[in-house]
């Protein structure tokens, strides 16, 4: 398949519309354009010119819920940019958004009807569109995917690959490293909805994103995708500005190809190894890290896994503990239907035990702290600050924050 391929087809479903069209990328650059239907405005011809849509043009048509669209949106015409109006087309495959297909329409004063109404006739050669647009994604090469799938096998402990990878140009005698993994941080309603989704367009948005967000970033040494999750080998480097780069790359790809509300995006983030051997141990520290970043913001949006406290233990244990394990914490759970106590106490054990620092927080006189506290105390019988006590309640409450990780 080449771009003569596109071209063609562009050229077919023009003369069946009978309309100028024009493809493009996700990103708003010029992909093939029909030849022989002369009506351009001025938009059109710019955009001929300089093969990437201008800003306030897209702005325009973002404005009218192309980025999210599923289905034809008609975009109305603008005197202002000297833009006649037009139907976009989002083209999906399995839900996973390759790239818009623009049919312009003859006049400022034409209904979009005709347009829309031909639509139907076309679907067949809008879906083969699509797929030679995915097929064009570096990410969907047949060497990518083998490479890929070597690396996460590499991550998943099989000696033999990880004897293969660290052979690989790129990652040979490049160390030491740490390993990333990036997801959107996962809500119930969303979390609901995605479970029945198709899992191949998850595992395929994942892989594009973590592609598109390490491209042109030297110390991202190899980049895969799971179903639910991106993963980055990086060469170790002070500091996080790399991390906050690949991470802010990976969240605006990952909402531009997914068409979904952008959600805030997680990074964890492995121990140094300079053995690839360690690997797999690196994996899971950096999985565990963004679950824990997941269920506890305390921790931000990159997590180090050395940095993650309780986490580390929680996620070792042989079995899942229940935080209803601890008789005070089962005891408070069920008296704080109002949600005031626990949470207030939290903050307390996270901030060092500084009640000014918790008033502030929560916007509150100190004299209300001193009064929850005294609540706990007559309640459990117990003072909630004395060391076992506070341990054992504040052990309690991260494992029931991990009780509700995002598995990965």
């Amino acid at each position: 398949m080449n771009s003569a391929d596109i071209e063609e087809l562009v050229e077919s479903l023009a003369t069946s519309l009978d309309r100028a069209l024009s493809l493009e990328d996700v990103g708003g650059v010029l992909l093939a354009y029909s030849r022989d239907q002369p009506l351009a405005d001025r938009v059109r011809v710019n955009f001929l010119l300089s093969k990437k849509v201008p800003e306030d043009v897209s702005a325009w048509q973002l404005q009218h819920g192309i980025a999210t669209a599923v289905q034809p949106v008609v975009v109305p015409p603008n005197e202002a940019l000297g833009m006649l109006g037009r139907v976009c087309v989002p083209l999906m495959v399995r839900g996973f958004r390759v790239g818009y297909l623009w049919a312009l329409q003859g006049s400022s004063d034409e209904s979009p009807a005709e347009i829309l109404d031909a639509l139907p006739a076309v679907r067949a050669q809008l879906d083969h569109l699509a797929d030679l647009l995915l097929d064009t994604n570096t990410a969907e090469s047949e060497h990518r995917r083998q490479r890929e799938a070597q690396f996460l096998a590499a991550c998943a402990g099989d000696p033999a690959a990880v004897e293969v990878i660290a052979g690989w140009p790129q990652v040979h005698a490049t160390g030491p490293w740490h390993l990333a993994v990036l997801m959107e941080q996962p809500d119930d309603a969303a979390a609901a909805r995605e479970a029945a989704a198709d899992p191949a367009a998850g595992l395929l948005l994942q892989r594009i994103s973590a592609l598109q967000a390490t491209v042109g970033i030297d110390a991202a040494r190899f980049s895969a995708g799971t179903e639910t999750h991106a993963v980055v080998l990086l060469r170790d480097l002070p500091g996080k500005l790399v991390h906050a780069d690949i991470l802010g790359r990976y969240g605006a790809e990952a909402t531009r190809r997914g068409g979904k509300p952008r959600r805030p995006d997680l990074m964890g983030v492995s121990e140094v190894f300079h053995d690839l051997r360690r690997l797999p141990e690196a994996y899971a520290q950096a999985r565990r890290a963004v679950q824990a970043a997941a269920v506890d913001g305390w921790l931000g949006s990159i997590a180090d896994y050395r940095r993650i406290g309780v986490y580390q233990f929680l996620a070792a244990s042989s079995r899942n503990l229940s935080p209803r394990e601890s008789v005070y914490f089962a005891e408070l759970q069920d008296f704080d239907v109002n949600r005031e106590l626990l949470p207030m106490l939290e903050l307390l054990y996270d901030t060092g035990g500084s009640v000014q620092d918790v008033a502030t927080e929560l916007h509150l006189h100190r004299s209300s702290i001193y009064n929850r506290l005294a609540k706990i105390r007559s309640l459990i019988g117990a003072d909630p600050l004395a060391g076992q006590v506070r341990l054992e309640l504040h052990l309690a409450m991260k494992a029931h924050r991990w009780s509700r990780r995002p598995r990965i």
